[in-house]
C-alpha cells in the first residue's frame, strides 16, 4: 500500500479515485505506567512509556486507514494527515485523516 501525504504521488499515475478514507484509535496505559510517567515529570525527560503508546496508536490507526482502502479496491492513499487529541486524564487519540483512496498504475 502506498501512503502520501501529499496529493499525487511521483511517477505514478492515478488510474481512480474511490473516495475518503479514515482510521483512529483511542489509547491509554494502565496505572503503573501513569504513575511512572508522573514521577518522570519532576525530574523531566522523555516519557519513554507514552511515546510507545503513541508510535502504537499512530499504527493501528494507520492500518484501519489501510484496511479501509482495501475494502474500496484501492491500492494507494494520497493526501494523508495525522492528529492527535487527549480524549479525558491519561488517553489520547490518534486519527489518521483527509486519505483519499485511489487506484494508481502497477508496475
Amino acid at each position: 500500500m502506498i501512503i502520501a501525504t501529499t496529493d499525487y504521488i511521483p511517477g505514478k499515475q492515478i488510474k481512480e479515485y474511490k473516495g475518503f478514507v479514515q482510521g483512529n484509535t483511542v489509547q491509554s496505559k494502565h496505572i503503573g505506567k501513569d504513575i511512572m510517567a508522573s514521577f518522570k515529570t519532576i525530574v523531566g525527560g522523555e516519557i519513554k512509556a507514552y511515546t510507545e503508546m503513541m508510535e502504537e496508536a499512530r499504527q493501528i490507526a494507520i492500518n484501519r486507514m489501510i484496511e479501509e482502502t482495501k475494502q474500496q479496491g484501492a491500492n494507494a492513499i494520497i493526501g494523508v494527515r495525522l492528529t492527535t487529541a487527549a480524549i479525558m486524564a491519561n488517553t489520547s487519540e490518534i486519527l489518521s485523516y483527509d486519505g483519499t483512496a485511489v487506484v494508481v498504475e502497477e508496475e
